[in-house]
């Protein structure tokens, strides 16, 4: 019997067209000044504002998420609850490059604001939640579906206030 593909990985390529996946992150930060959400500018396509986040790598997604925080915002971020995601979205053009899964995490950052010189974060920012409410419907964003995925967060949020 002949096989038709050298490796699977080999087969995985020809058959299938992604998704690749990406992990993101919402990083709650307090710097003593102001406290709220880290929010990056990217300096590569698609420009504009983001989550931390990229491409996962071979590690558990939620090691990838806290690589790709440390990398963008210099931070070393402790991640809420590895085993369980906040979202995970999959829409075949909520990235204009390729189809990405993205899943997101949620956690807390410690340190000083400061992006890897060489990594997509042309600079990072704290944004407080009504910031981040405002900015919702603005087109700010290198990628949309990171406002269907804050505005998930800013719902469980106030769910948790109410709770309180």
């Amino acid at each position: 019997m002949r096989l038709k593909y050298k490796s699977f990985r080999e087969y995985l390529k020809q058959k299938y067209k992604g998704p690749y996946t990406a992990t993101d992150i919402i990083i709650r930060h307090d710097d003593g000044r102001k406290k709220g959400i880290i929010l990056i500018e990217r300096k590569n396509f698609p420009y504009g504002i983001a989550l931390p986040g990229g491409m996962a790598e071979r590690m558990p997604f939620a090691e990838n998420a806290v690589k790709e925080a440390r990398e963008e915002t210099g931070l070393d971020v402790k991640i809420d609850n590895p085993m369980q995601p906040l979202c995970v979205l999959s829409d075949v053009n909520q990235d204009p490059r390729e189809f990405i899964a993205s899943i997101t995490y949620t956690g807390e950052g410690r340190g000083r604001l400061n992006p890897y010189k060489d990594e997509d974060a042309k600079s990072a920012a704290i944004y407080t939640l009504e910031e981040i409410a405002e900015m919702l419907n603005k087109p700010v964003w290198a990628f949309p579906h990171h406002t269907k995925i804050l505005k998930i967060y800013l719902e469980e949020a106030k769910n948790v206030i109410k709770r309180g």
